[in-house]
């Protein structure tokens, strides 16, 4: 969330950024109102408080000499006087807490301005797209089937549309990019890697910033008051809450694979067939928790390290600065990494790598501190898609593509299929 403080001493940067962010003003100008409430409750109470204290002790005193003290116990603040206070401030509190938890993130400044992503600016390119000159490339739906590795009917049976069965090479080469990806992110990139849940708790998904702003997108166990994460950036987000670290621990490097559900509200009847809009799909997230002072750095370098897969795997891809009106809820800053794609002749989002600053840490309340006696700061933290499994498998179907209808795979994958080079 963002910092109250900040919001008190510079309400014109804050509404200039949820302009831009496409946020009303409504709910900063009632959060103003309602910060100066509680700042005069709490002046209210504390003379209140000191008051009784002041009166209790003349009472103490004067009951030593001997002395009536019924005038001063009459004038004597009530229990009752400081409950209503302590009370009214609480509603207020909880007031400020629901509006800063439905506020999205300041932009950081590099951010381009814009409404949508008509406005994101190209970055750079690696690759050049494959030109199909003997065949039309077919989508990865079609090859999948034609080779027996990708069955979507038979998901739809199991559970419901956009889920799908893989089967034979099908599940080998999704197990070997997953492994692929942990393997590199681990030994050569040094992240530690992790193993988590798959289902968090109401508090592990507001802290993140799930909820309360993406609820009908999560999939939940209402009799365990559990959700099946969305992404591991959840529990990644919440491993440290409440936990205040030492300089010398960071910056802290996580890897996680998990399966990663969402319902898709809202995407109607885009890519309803096929891999790239699912309910249930891995992803291997990158995770880093840092200083202030060195977590755009931070960004290039995980944004890097999730370029260097596709690299590795020789698909042609961009990168992609979002703008303020695209960015996630979260971010400060993002750069999307898409994918060609042969079938569609355009490029697709396979990562997203965001720099989100100290919001989620305020809402996990994470800090460290930043040397001996001093006063804790909150961490910066950082994710991305190192990468999105399920896309990667589509990328690596359409670009390496034979005549045939077989599938050449990458160099680097074949230890992990037992040295198979071709599917087919």
């Amino acid at each position: 969330m963002i910092d109250l403080a900040l919001i008190r001493e510079d309400p014109g940067l804050v509404r200039e950024a949820l302009t831009a962010r496409q946020y009303g003003h409504e709910s900063l100008d009632r959060l103003l109102q309602l910060d100066d409430q509680r700042r005069q409750i709490i002046v209210e109470r504390d003379a209140l408080r000191a008051e009784r204290n002041r009166l209790s002790k003349q009472i103490a005193k004067a009951r030593q000499q001997g002395h009536d003290v019924q005038v001063l116990m009459t004038a004597l603040p009530n229990d009752g006087q400081l409950k209503v206070l302590e009370e009214s401030l609480q509603g207020v509190e909880v007031q400020i807490e629901e509006i800063l938890l439905a506020m999205p993130n300041i932009p950081h400044t590099s951010v381009p301005r814009g409404p949508n992503q008509n406005a994101n600016l190209e970055i750079k390119r690696w690759g050049t797209p494959r030109c199909f000159e003997e065949f039309s490339p077919k989508s990865h739906l079609e090859i999948g089937e034609k080779l027996g590795i990708l069955d979507g009917p038979r998901g739809v049976k199991l559970a419901q549309p956009r889920f799908h069965v893989l089967q034979g090479d099908g599940e080998i080469l999704e197990r070997a990019l997953r492994n692929f990806m942990l393997d590199l992110h681990t030994y050569e990139h040094g992240y530690t890697s992790v193993w988590l849940p798959h289902l968090a708790n109401e508090e592990t998904m507001r802290g993140c910033g799930q909820l309360p702003k993406f609820g009908e997108q999560l999939f939940t166990c209402e009799r365990d008051k559990l959700y099946l994460i969305p992404t591991a950036e959840t529990n990644l987000a919440g491993l440290h809450a409440g936990e205040i670290l030492d300089k010398e621990d960071l910056p802290l490097h996580y890897v996680a694979y998990t399966p990663c559900y969402r319902r898709e509200a809202g995407a109607g009847g885009q890519d309803i067939q096929g891999m790239i809009r699912v309910h249930q799909f891995d992803k291997v997230e990158l995770f880093q928790y840092t200083e202030a002072e060195h977590s755009y750095e931070a960004l290039e370098e995980l944004t890097s390290h999730a370029e260097r897969v596709l690299e590795l795997l020789g698909l042609p891809y961009r990168r992609m600065l979002l703008c303020t009106g695209d960015m996630g809820f979260a971010a400060a800053k993002t750069y999307d990494l898409e994918v060609w794609l042969p079938s569609q002749g355009k490029y697709r989002e396979i990562s997203s790598c965001s720099n989100v600053g100290d919001f989620q840490a305020r809402r996990n309340r994470i800090r460290y501190r930043p040397g001996p006696g001093a006063k804790p700061r909150y961490v910066h933290m950082l994710n991305g898609s190192g990468l999105a499994v399920g896309r990667t498998f589509v990328a690596i179907l359409e670009n390496y593509q034979q005549a045939n209808g077989s599938v050449i795979l990458p160099e680097v994958l074949q230890p992990y299929m037992r040295g198979k080079s071709v599917i087919g």
